[in-house]
This record gives C-alpha cells, sequence and structure tokens, in this order.
C-alpha cells in the first residue's frame, strides 16, 4: 500500500511538471518594515537536471505574456489536443461537438479574467490563491481546470501591470489516504523530482535566475497541494506596490479602548477611598436584618 501510494503521487504531481495541454480580505500584502526584517533567503544550489525538470512548470507560456497571448497559447494547445480527437473519428456529430468543447474551453478562460484593481471584493478574496495578490495594485488574473487525462487541478495566470509574472497550480490531491496527506511525504515527492530546497513554514522553494518555484501545503485549509513558478525580477515591484497600498493599521474601537484602558490610566485609587470602601462594608452591615434565635 505505502509502495502504490506513492507511485500514485508522484504521478500525480508528474503530470503537472509535464506542462501537458495544458472580507474585504485578500492576499496579506509585504509591509516595507516585515521586508526589512526578514533574514536574506538561502539559496540551495539547483542542478542543470532539476532546473530543466521546474522548467517545464511553465507548461508552454512564458513571463510577460499578455492576457490575450495567454488566451492565443491556450487555444494553439487546444487545437492540437482536439485535432487529434476529430481525426480519431468519422461521426460528424461527434466532430462538431468537439469543436463546441473547444470553443467552451477558450471562452471560458476568457470569462474568468479578473482585475483586482475594481476597488471592490473579489470571489478570490477567501480561496487557495488569497496569498497571492492584493487589492489596487495592477494585478489580474485568469484561471482554467485542468483535468484532461484524469487530472482534477487548476492554474491560475497572474498579471502584473498587464505582463504574465506568476503561475500557481492547484493540485487535488482528494484521491490520497488520509495518513498520506501530510508535509514530509509532499516534501519527500517534490525533492525527489525536483531537488533538495529551501524548506520553511510548509513550502519548499527553489530559486534560480530565471525562476523562483514554490511548493506549498495548502491541506489544511484547502486539502490541496500547489506548485507557483514566478519571476524573482519583478517580485520587488509587486511587494513594493502591495507595500504602497496596504491597508492602515486597525484602531481599536475608542468606546472599546476607553473600556479595556489600554494605557492604564483610569485605574480605581484603593488607598485614597478605602475608608469609602470601609463605610459601604458598615452600612451593609448595620442594614442587615437581624438574625432569628
Amino acid at each position: 500500500m505505502r509502495r502504490s501510494c506513492r507511485i500514485l503521487v508522484v504521478g500525480l504531481l508528474g503530470s503537472v511538471a509535464a506542462g501537458t495541454a495544458p472580507a474585504v480580505v485578500h492576499g496579506a500584502p509585504r509591509t516595507q518594515a516585515a521586508a526589512a526584517k526578514k533574514p536574506k533567503p538561502r539559496r540551495t544550489p539547483v542542478s542543470a537536471e532539476h532546473k530543466k525538470a521546474l522548467a517545464e512548470l511553465y507548461g508552454g507560456f512564458k513571463f510577460g505574456m499578455t492576457k490575450d497571448e495567454v488566451i492565443a497559447v491556450f487555444s494553439k494547445q487546444l487545437d492540437e489536443r482536439y485535432d487529434d480527437k476529430i481525426k480519431a473519428t468519422t461521426d460528424i456529430t461527434v466532430q462538431d461537438r468537439l469543436r463546441r468543447d473547444k470553443k467552451n474551453e477558450v471562452s471560458r478562460l476568457q470569462q474568468s479574467y479578473i482585475s483586482f484593481d475594481s476597488g471592490k471584493p473579489s470571489p478570490w478574496d477567501v480561496s487557495i490563491v488569497e496569498d497571492e495578490f492584493a487589492h489596487n495594485t495592477g494585478e489580474a488574473m485568469l484561471e482554467r481546470w485542468e483535468n484532461q487525462s484524469g487530472k482534477n487541478q487548476r492554474r491560475f495566470f497572474f498579471f502584473f501591470e498587464g505582463k504574465l509574472w506568476k503561475m500557481f497550480v492547484s493540485l487535488d490531491v482528494s484521491i490520497l489516504p488520509e495518513d498520506k496527506k501530510n508535509f514530509a511525504m509532499f516534501r519527500s515527492v517534490m525533492e525527489g523530482k525536483y531537488g533538495p530546497g529551501d524548506v520553511e513554514d510548509g513550502r519548499i522553494t527553489w530559486r534560480t535566475e530565471e525562476f523562483e518555484a514554490r511548493a506549498l501545503d495548502k491541506l489544511k485549509t484547502y486539502d490541496a497541494l500547489a506548485l507557483v513558478i514566478e519571476d524573482p525580477r519583478v517580485r520587488p515591484r509587486v511587494d513594493a506596490a502591495h507595500a504602497a497600498h496596504a491597508p492602515p493599521p486597525h484602531e481599536t474601537n475608542p468606546v472599546i479602548k476607553a473600556v479595556i484602558d489600554t494605557d492604564h490610566k483610569d485605574h480605581a485609587d484603593v488607598k485614597a477611598n478605602s475608608d469609602t470602601v470601609d463605610g459601604v462594608i458598615r452600612a451593609q452591615r448595620d442594614s442587615a436584618p437581624p438574625k432569628s434565635k
């Protein structure tokens, strides 16, 4: 069982890496102060072989693409996949249905586009990608299901100032036994395929000059694992935009603040009022009804 389960996980995650056909609560921005205090990230060397394997996470797309260019590449990938299916049948009805299916897939990707500059909450503010973006910072996103060949996963395309700079792939691991859903096994599978990375807080990071890749443990919150690839040259500008548009620190309601007395100034002077306290006690004692004999 242990061996078969491991093979299952490797196959599942390997299919993503292969790049086949492919409140307002939202991502918490990184403040400048936090960035200044954050220690310089370690850099575990990435071998040429593992770098090539990680690069397959691009899935045929490139950083710097516009939304329309991403959709065009996706449409071309569908052409290749659907052409084989259409050629495999002589049934005109089936061929027409396949062409409609392809058109619907492209349309769905187009309709999934969302800009986070609308000033309104988005459906993604509480989601598996909630930490991957912020509002009013020039960011936008496309989203699509990759459920062919038995897979059930999603790819999110993140744009900054109109250019693709990050992709997030959510892996469905609901088919795995509960005792195999843990970070230890996830790390073993990931490092077995991509080599050792920098491990911290439920994530594994691989850093190269061209890209940064992350494997994220989302099991506790979304019963999923994720792989992310992003352009490290764009990250500083994204972080700066997040810091510039970060919401102000939450202020305690004045009424509540007065009650809880955060400054510790509104304390009764027990010593000065000891006579008053004694007087109240005596009054209560003198007014008490006599005990029955």
